[in-house]
C-alpha cells in the first residue's frame, strides 16, 4: 500500500468540507508530476489532507475511493483526478514547520519539493507523521 499527501488551500476546499461533503473528487491538478502521483493511487490507499499556504498543517486523513480518471474541468484533455473521502481528522495538528525540525523527514517531498500538490509518503513518513498527529498507523 502507498500512501499520499494532497494539498488544499483551506479557503478553497477544506477538511470541514470535504466532511460535510462526505467525499469529493479531487480535481484542478495541472502540474504534470502531481498527475503522474495521482495516476499511481488505488483505491483504498490513504493520504494525508494538508491545508497550504495560510496553515500549512496537516489536519486530516482520507481514503482514495476511484483511482485515477479524466478530470472535467480540463479542457486540454491531458489531466485527470481521483476521488478521495476523509476516514479521520488528526487529532494534533502537525505543521511544515514542525516537519522540518524532525530528521527523520528531512528527505520528505513536502520538504525537497513543497510547491508539489500530490505527494509520495513512504510508509517509514506516514508512521512518524502519524505518530506526531496523535493518531495510529
Amino acid at each position: 500500500m502507498a500512501y499520499w499527501l494532497m494539498k488544499s488551500e483551506p479557503g478553497a476546499y477544506s477538511w470541514d468540507d470535504l466532511v460535510r461533503d462526505g467525499s469529493t473528487y479531487w480535481d484542478g491538478v495541472r502540474n504534470y508530476q502531481a498527475a503522474n502521483n495521482m495516476k499511481k493511487m488505488k483505491k483504498g490507499e490513504k493520504a494525508f489532507l494538508y491545508h497550504s499556504v495560510t496553515e500549512k498543517q496537516i489536519v486530516g486523513v482520507m481514503e482514495v475511493t476511484r483511482e485515477y480518471y479524466p478530470d472535467h474541468t480540463d479542457a486540454s484533455g491531458r489531466f485527470g483526478m481521483v476521488d478521495v473521502k476523509p476516514l479521520a481528522p488528526v487529532t494534533r495538528f502537525v505543521t511544515l514547520a514542525q516537519i522540518k525540525t524532525e530528521s527523520k523527514l528531512e528527505d520528505l517531498a513536502l520538504v525537497r519539493q513543497s510547491r508539489l500538490s500530490v505527494l509520495p509518503i513512504a510508509a517509514t513518513h506516514w508512521k512518524i507523521l502519524c505518530k506526531m498527529a496523535g493518531m495510529k498507523t
